[in-house]
């Protein structure tokens, strides 16, 4: 769910919850998980280092910015080409 569809999400004196971190991150993929990153970093940053909000956004910031590194192909990066210099 976007910002625009939940401006209250913006709101400063509001505080985010576990489960509002847990389903900004659920349908993440490698394409968008650097946003969804931005995103959580965003609502997570005034809140206590001990609060559980917070504690499980850092968790899933590690998480997202493991899987902006990933090529997004089950399949994986494919064969090489030859090399043209023989084997």
């Amino acid at each position: 769910m976007s910002e625009a569809e939940r401006p209250d999400l913006r709101d400063p004196a509001r505080r985010p919850t576990v489960d509002e971190i847990r389903a900004l991150v659920a349908p993440s993929t490698p394409h968008f998980a650097q946003q969804t990153r931005n995103r959580i970093a965003a609502l997570i940053e005034r809140l206590p280092t001990d609060d559980p909000a917070r504690v499980e956004g850092e968790r899933q910031i590690a998480r997202l910015n493991d899987l902006a590194r990933q090529s997004g192909d089950p399949r994986g990066p494919g064969p090489r080409p030859p090399d043209p210099a023989g084997p």
